[in-house]
């Protein structure tokens, strides 16, 4: 199998199930910074804590269903649905749940943060500000009348809030590799 194909070579991509678009679509900037966040991510996991490291594969994994509903056209939204692979309020509900989870584990600054006190706490920061520019493309999905499911922007939304509270954890306890120094 050839990894290219040369159908995007004129600036247009497929959206899931078919449609065509040019690759400046509003859809194709959601999902990709979507994917800009699952490799952000993957860096984080590299140096965090085993316990961290477990949770952010599996919002990882979440993102992968995040941008599966980005990349779906409206008119084929019910199909997608009805596989069961979308964001639902239970994924909103479990982040919430480790943000208090961790956020009792931690004193919450209370100024800016300047990212860098460890590297495994910069990447989950870096990989912060990138769901938040994805929160950004979903609010613009969402005014276009193209966002099918609320919860994406929700998810979203707590995830950055999530990572924020990893990274402070992570400051707290050290990288994966160097706890405590």
């Amino acid at each position: 199998m050839k990894i290219y194909t040369r159908k995007g070579d004129e600036g247009e991509t497929n959206l899931l199930y078919g449609l065509r678009v040019a690759k400046s679509d509003p859809r194709c900037e959601a999902y990709g910074t979507i994917d800009e966040a699952v490799s952000a991510l993957g860096l984080a996991r590299n140096s965090c804590q085993p316990e961290v490291n477990d949770i952010v594969f599996t919002l990882q994994q979440d993102l992968f269903v995040v941008g599966a509903e980005l990349a779906t056209p409206l008119e084929h939204y019910p199909d997608l649905a009805a596989k069961g692979r979308i964001v639902k309020p239970e994924m909103v509900k479990r982040l919430e749940n480790l943000i208090d989870d961790f956020g009792a584990r931690i004193e919450i600054p209370r100024e800016f943060i300047i990212p860098g006190a460890y590297a495994s706490s910069a990447a989950l920061d870096i990989a912060r500000t990138v769901i938040r520019r994805a929160e950004r493309r979903v609010v613009t999905l969402r005014k276009a009348g193209q966002l099918a499911n609320e919860e994406v922007l929700k998810y979203l939304n707590r995830l950055s809030d999530l990572i924020f509270i990893l990274a402070r954890y992570q400051e707290k306890v050290g990288d994966g590799d160097n706890p405590g120094y």
